[in-house]
């Protein structure tokens, strides 16, 4: 039986549709708006979901999910407080847990692939954690079930492009853009180029994000051939930005059925 995050991508490619990611940052407003706002997303459109843990030093974030992380972290979010709520959650739709290396070093490995999993989580992205040094966590990760996937750089050579898809697992992040997140007016023109590239050394489905936050910017994505658009500040902007946590969640629960809207019909659907 193929795990939750491969048997999403294999029923949305039955049905001609990409799939959409939504990011949100855990504890932005407090971590009850986060859990509700999981659920919001979980019955609008969201085929994914990813959740990042706040941290002091994030490197790739850009400064809306920056300025998200340095306020959850003043009320105290901690990683185990994460966990924990999420274990009271039941979502549809299968949970990536996006955080940096420390917080989990702090917790120890084995403690934490072992909380994940009572969490719910069915994919794991580590942003600061080389290819060379990821072979604890991935076995780690895997012994409990959940996908260790890895990022793929616009900048990676070829031969690191195909070592990176090889350790890779559920699906592989393809980053758009050098730098950091963040919404951007345009996309990257050599998305499709590095699509093809990528191809070339795996089957795996391909997520591509930093920097769409529009349906087009979305629906653009798919028609080159991506399996998944990944869409972070402009979610994370729209609950930061609203009057009231009520207002926010309306806010990204809108949001987010325009952008699945826009990433169906995309393919042929598969007999």
């Amino acid at each position: 039986m193929p795990r939750r995050i491969t048997a999403c991508f294999q029923a949305l490619r039955s049905r001609g549709e990409a799939a959409l990611i939504p990011y949100l940052t855990a504890g932005d407003p407090d971590l009850q708006t986060t859990f509700e706002a999981l659920q919001v997303l979980d019955h609008h459109g969201a085929d994914l979901i990813e959740l990042g843990v706040p941290y002091s030093d994030p490197l790739a974030d850009g400064p809306v999910i920056q300025a998200a992380a340095t306020r959850a972290l003043k009320r105290g979010v901690t990683l185990g407080a994460i966990l924990q709520g999420l274990r009271c959650l039941s979502l549809r739709a299968p949970l990536i847990l996006f955080t940096y290396y420390n917080p989990i070093h702090q917790l120890g490995l084995p403690t934490f692939v072992q909380q994940l999993r009572r969490a719910g989580c069915a994919g794991l992205v580590v942003p600061d954690l080389p290819l060379e040094e990821a072979g604890s966590l991935r076995e780690a990760a895997q012994a409990e079930g959940i996908d260790l996937i890895l990022l793929v750089a616009p900048t990676s050579p070829p031969e690191r492009m195909r070592r990176i898809a090889q350790q890779s697992s559920g699906f592989i992040y393809l980053v758009s853009t050098t730098g950091v997140t963040g919404e951007r007016a345009t996309l990257e023109q050599r998305i499709p180029a590095l699509l093809q590239q990528l191809r070339q050394y795996t089957s795996l489905p391909i997520g591509v994000g930093f920097g769409i936050s529009t349906p087009d910017q979305a629906r653009q994505i798919a028609l080159w051939g991506a399996d998944a658009a990944i869409v972070g500040s402009a979610f994370v902007q729209r609950l930061a930005k609203a009057p009231t946590p009520a207002q926010g969640l309306q806010q990204i629960a809108h949001f987010c059925r325009d952008l699945k809207a826009a990433l169906q019909g995309i393919g042929t659907p598969e007999h």
